[in-house]
């Protein structure tokens, strides 16, 4: 059936219904408003920030915070997408550590850096986004193909990408990364980091695909009713596929930024930062019932909890007491999203 029957047939209505994609598309009022909700929470943060350090709206000061951001971000965008359909993945932590370490782990030299120096440095960078793409295969496999639940596919997923990669650094750091490996997370275009140009084209795109794509209507209409979805004719397993892989992929290539900015990868590296990635797509309006939320509310997530985190660090709130109240705060910004936007999920 061609996809433009999606608008035509009755049982794609309750789909078409739920296509709440994001910030640009045929939306009422009130759904766009809701992809505004965080603006204002934004700018208030921004004010305080100024009131407790002059130094939080100089140029350098936000560059470094949506550097460090643009990491995570990826990771977020990815989430995004898989909870859109209503899919989540907690193994994209994992992957985001283990994909750049297999790289590593392989291209490094053998002694010094801890690597076994197998392949020359320009493999490195295929060889992350390989080990993303594989990941996500074989998640989409078990979760489509063998219909197991997903939470439980992708929290073992997370426990055994970690041991295979403390099993190859033996816990300890790959270093003397190649130049390949530490381009996108050092370089700078028009003298702004790479990585920030990649995360923010990147969000650019996916806003586009699910506000104007009849891809994007299909992963609003899956994760409404894929039952419906299916009597549209939409593919629902091949979009499945494309969402789980595509979500694992990103999660490498942030891994990939973040072992360029640091020179090196951790055995720890990624440990904890899908309780993050949680938190700001659930504050960005992302429910996790599937079939609503917006890139734009996500991106909005991710950012007001980094300029929360660089406020607290500037005003000298001492560094054990930040997790906390990142805690408490992203507790309190749900409170608010929800009463000035609208309920965030269901």
């Amino acid at each position: 059936m061609p996809e433009t029957a999606l608008a035509e047939t009755p049982a794609a209505k309750t789909p078409r219904s739920r296509r709440s994609s994001g910030l640009l598309g045929g939306r009422v009022l009130p759904a766009r408003l809701r992809d505004l909700a965080l603006v204002p929470a934004i700018l208030a943060i921004m004010l305080v920030g100024q009131i407790v350090n002059p130094v939080f709206l100089r140029a350098d000061n936000l560059i470094n915070v949506v550097q460090t951001m643009s990491e995570t971000a990826l990771l977020v965008l990815a989430q995004t997408m898989i909870l859109i359909v209503k899919k989540m993945d907690l193994s994209l932590e994992s992957t985001m550590g283990l994909a750049p370490g297999v790289a590593a782990w392989l291209v490094v030299p053998a002694g010094a850096g801890h690597g076994l120096g197998l392949l020359p440095g320009a493999w490195s960078v295929p060889v992350t986004l390989a080990v993303g793409v594989l990941v996500g295969a074989v998640n989409a496999l078990l979760i489509i193909r063998f219909g197991l639940n997903g939470f439980i596919v992708t929290l073992g997923m997370l426990i055994v990408l970690r041991g295979v990669l403390t099993g190859i650094s033996g816990g300890q750091t790959f270093f003397q990364l190649p130049e390949s490996m530490l381009y996108l997370g050092t370089a700078e275009w028009f003298g702004i980091p790479a990585s920030i140009w990649i995360c923010l084209v990147l969000f650019a795109v996916a806003i586009v695909v699910l506000g104007w794509t009849s891809f994007g209507r299909a992963l609003y209409a899956i994760g409404g009713n894929v039952d419906a979805a299916k009597a549209a004719g939409i593919r629902t397993d091949r979009v499945l596929w494309i969402v789980l892989v595509t979500g694992s992929a990103l999660a490498a290539l942030a891994g990939l930024l973040l072992s360029g900015r640091l020179a090196s990868v951790a055995s720890a590296q990624g440990n904890g930062y899908i309780f993050t990635v949680f938190a700001a797509a659930v504050i960005g309006g992302i429910s996790l019932n599937g079939g609503k939320g917006s890139m734009f509310g996500a991106f909005s997530g991710i950012l007001l909890l980094f300029l929360i985190q660089n406020v607290l660090t500037l005003g000298g709130v001492p560094a054990q007491w930040i997790g906390a109240l990142n805690g408490l705060i992203i507790l309190v910004a749900l409170t608010i999203s929800r009463i000035t936007g609208g309920k965030v999920q269901d």
